[in-house]
């Protein structure tokens, strides 16, 4: 795919995780933004459009659900997909992103094959 993403997580070994998963899952982008909270997430979206976004749940400063409710304040992003990545026991986390316009979920430790059955069928639409 030829695109933007952006990987928000606290932990920039995540975000290669991420973003190496994605490359062995046949989603590649031309051009990558990493974001080490929900705030630096934001900035990276006032400037510039993107075309997925994967981020994570529980962060410093701002979490992924507090940047999804920012994200839809502020008409940014606006049709993206949002896939929430997250620690297994965090099911209402899960529900309120999903309410609050993720469009999917993948639970950490992630494999592969997750990521090509819940993150390629977004790109695809």
């Amino acid at each position: 795919m030829k695109g933007t993403i952006l990987v928000v997580d606290d932990s920039a070994m995540m975000r290669k995780i991420v973003l190496r998963t994605l490359k062995m899952a046949e989603i590649e982008f031309e051009q990558v933004f990493e974001a080490g909270d929900g705030t630096e997430a934001l900035t990276v979206l006032r400037a510039n459009t993107v075309d997925l976004i994967m981020c994570d749940i529980n962060m410093p400063n701002m979490s992924g659900l507090e940047l999804l409710l920012k994200i839809k304040e502020e008409g940014l992003a606006v049709g993206v997909p949002i896939v929430m990545v997250t620690t297994e026991g965090s099911e209402p986390q899960v529900r309120q992103a999903i309410l609050s316009g993720a469009k999917g979920y993948i639970r950490k430790p992630f494999t592969l094959d997750h990521i090509k059955a819940n993150v390629k069928p977004l790109l695809a639409a």
